[in-house]
This record gives C-alpha cells, sequence and structure tokens, in this order.
C-alpha cells in the first residue's frame, strides 16, 4: 500500500511506467483507483485534496519540479502517465523509429498544426497559453490545437517540464497555473542527460515482458497500443 509521495516514486522506479491516474486502461497502474472509487479503499492516499504527500494529483507535478529521473506527461492512450529515465529511451526507440520531427511531417504523419506547435515549443520551454498566443490559435482552433497537444506529447516530440502561473500585461499572476511544455530533448538536456540511441525492435520487447511481468493478464493489443502509442 502507498503511503505518500516518497512510496510512489519508489514503486515507479521498481516497475518503470505507469498510467497517470486510478485507471490501468487493462495494461497497468500503480495506483488502482480514481477520485471516484477512493471511498471505496481504506488507504490515506486520496485524489483531489491538495495535500502534496497524499494527494495523486499533486504528484504529477512534483516528480517534474523535484525529480530528474522521472517524466509525466500524456504517453499513454493519448492521457496521462509517468516513465521513469531508465525505461524513456525504450520508448523513444518505439516511438520515434530513430526520426526526426522533420521527416516525420515529410512523410505526413504529423499535422500542419503540430508542426505550428512544435517550432515554438523548440525555442524553448512554453506555458500552454503562450504557444496559443504566439501561435496566433483562437478559441475555434481548441479542438485541433487539443488533438495536436496530444499528438505531439504521444509520438515524443514534446513533454509536460512543469506549470507557471498566467501572467497579464502588467506581468502580474492571475488564474489557474497552466501547463509548461518543453522538447523531449531539452527536458532530459536540463536533467543532465541524453537519450541513448535504442533498437526500436528490441525496446518493443523488453517494454512488453515488463508489462506481462507487471501484469500476466493484460491483453496483446492493449499492449501494443500501450507501447507504440
Amino acid at each position: 500500500m502507498l503511503h505518500n509521495f516518497s512510496d510512489f516514486c519508489t514503486a515507479l522506479y521498481e516497475c518503470g511506467f505507469s498510467m497517470g491516474g486510478g485507471n490501468a486502461k487493462g495494461v497497468f497502474a500503480i495506483l488502482s483507483y480514481g477520485c471516484q472509487e477512493q471511498g471505496n479503499f481504506d488507504s490515506p492516499i486520496k485524489w483531489h485534496t491538495g495535500e502534496p504527500e497524499t494527494d495523486p494529483w499533486e504528484w504529477r507535478m512534483r516528480v517534474l519540479e523535484e525529480r530528474d529521473d522521472i517524466a509525466y506527461s500524456k504517453f499513454f492512450f493519448r492521457t496521462s502517465g509517468y516513465i521513469t529515465k531508465e525505461w524513456y529511451p525504450c520508448f523513444y526507440a518505439v516511438r520515434r523509429q530513430g526520426g526526426t520531427f522533420e521527416e516525420a511531417y515529410e512523410n505526413g504523419t504529423v499535422s500542419g498544426t503540430a508542426k505550428k506547435i512544435y517550432e515554438i515549443v523548440s525555442g524553448g520551454k512554453i506555458a500552454i497559453n503562450e504557444i496559443k498566443q504566439v501561435g496566433g490559435f483562437h478559441r475555434e482552433d481548441n479542438a485541433k490545437f487539443e488533438r495536436a497537444i496530444v499528438e505531439l506529447q504521444m509520438r515524443m516530440f514534446i513533454t509536460i517540464c512543469g506549470r507557471a502561473q498566467k501572467r497579464n500585461k502588467y506581468g502580474e499572476g492571475y488564474g489557474w497555473n497552466s501547463t509548461v511544455f518543453a522538447t523531449v530533448e531539452d527536458f532530459w538536456s536540463e536533467r543532465g542527460c541524453s537519450i541513448p540511441d535504442l533498437d526500436p525492435s528490441r525496446s518493443y520487447d523488453k517494454i512488453k515482458a515488463q508489462i506481462l511481468k507487471l501484469n500476466p493478464e493484460a491483453e496483446r493489443k492493449k499492449i501494443d497500443k500501450f507501447i507504440r502509442g
């Protein structure tokens, strides 16, 4: 049973990766319940309490702000997940297949909206509201913007790197914090490491073996989607 943030980090490092919420999606999640089910579990871990030690919603930012060996972003099934530094290169190898963003765009496998966002994020880490401002995205663009921002995370071109409070034209903070993004390469470079060039096929097999170790009942189709994105 998890009791706090430290327990979660220890468990995550032993497992290597996990869905971010309380739904395993038929594959694997360290925490087996979400906020709607938590009343059925006798555990100190409770969602959306604001307590940094026992609220999993707080942990997603804590791993980015306090650790240098864990990534959190929308990795799996177009929703959130965690991957440790040890296992990240394996997923990177499978998702990127040794290619660059420019090659992916030329091949038509990423959208024009994703290209615009990627070019903005390539200039340095930036909050999502600022991406919209710089890119000239408007309310009517919300649907394609959201698809593209998730697409870039799933393909491991950009990743969440933290949060920042919104600022008005006078530099005053207001409202909720905004998610900040960086390129994957910048994210890991800031943490003092680079991503090794691994074989995609061997990486796939390694991740698959670990999933089956964590969840022997996982279905092959779900495993494949979890790994490939």
